[in-house]
């Protein structure tokens, strides 16, 4: 078992799982500490660093994409004193830090934990019921449903529709952004068959934030959101299924089959070309053609 305790949290490695404490320490975010403790599996990690400082270093972990609903929903948009994949280390402790950076790596490499994308979440995102009131609302999430409830800094237009309730089955994304600079941030909830392009001011399943203490909350009421939305790997494999269906021409028979299946291909490399398919996009589609010819 390898430790570290540092007044920024304490990370214990058991060989299966990492435990990770956020310290009391007065510096320690107010989200690291209402996320609490994570237990992080070994099979979730993609890697582990230490970086020396003059006056203090740091431990970094790397989850593998799609592992944690937390990291989904904030886009790599945490600062660090929020993420919760951070530890400050004294300088005093260094040489404890390289030990547990060692046996971590050591066994990553003994178990042959891959570092590519995972199709599940394999952390169960922060715990429920959650409410936080941050910015010009408050966002309360029991597992099931979303409650916005507005304050007395609600734009009149958006506070006139009253409180706001979404289940999540009701939506088809979520996501937070901090307020950077002038531009402020939001917590905005995108609902099915009802997309809005309407500044987070004025929509009424957003939440908007100016860069207060309690905004960073938000990104907790996201990420318990996002644990129970549909995984992204699950969403691309609905996509290449409609671009296999896209691909496949009517159906008719004998040469007018094959000169419909070559009109696709021209069809698709010009998307291609165009910027509206990726790479993998292309590859996929072109390949369930070639299938059908």
């Amino acid at each position: 078992m390898a430790e570290i305790i540092q007044r920024d949290g304490t990370w214990i490695f058991d060989g299966d799982a990492l435990r990770l404490t956020p310290g009391r320490d007065k510096n320690v975010s107010l989200l690291r500490k209402t996320l609490g403790e994570l237990v992080l599996p070994l099979g979730a990690l993609a890697g582990v660093s230490f970086e020396q400082g003059r006056k203090t270093g740091r431990l970094r972990l790397r989850l593998r994409d799609g592992a944690d609903p937390l990291l989904h929903a904030t886009g790599g948009r945490l600062a660090e004193p929020h993420d919760p994949y951070q530890l400050t280390v004294e300088s005093d402790r260094y040489g404890v830090a390289e030990y547990f950076t060692d046996e971590v790596r050591n066994a990553l490499l003994l178990d042959e934990v891959p570092s590519d994308p995972v199709s599940e979440y394999l952390l169960p995102g922060p715990a429920v019921p959650l409410s936080v009131s941050a910015g010009d609302g408050t966002a309360s999430f029991d597992g099931e449903r979303i409650r916005l409830e507005w304050n007395w800094k609600t734009e009149d237009a958006k506070a006139a529709a009253g409180t706001r309730t979404l289940t999540v089955s009701d939506l088809t994304a979520v996501e937070w952004h901090p307020s950077a600079g002038l531009e402020n941030g939001y917590l905005r909830f995108t609902v099915k068959n009802a997309p809005t392009k309407a500044p987070p001011k004025y929509d009424p399943n957003s939440v908007e934030l100016w860069g207060f203490k309690k905004d960073p909350l938000m990104a907790l009421v996201a990420a318990a959101v996002q644990a129970r939305l549909p995984h992204p790997a699950a969403a691309s494999a609905t996509d290449v299924r409609q671009l296999e269906a896209a691909a496949a021409p009517a159906a008719s028979g004998g040469e007018d089959d094959h000169d419909a299946l070559l009109r696709r291909l021209r069809e698709l490399g010009e998307l291609h070309r165009s910027g509206v398919l990726t790479d993998e996009e292309f590859s996929m589609a072109k390949q369930a053609v070639l299938k059908r010819m």
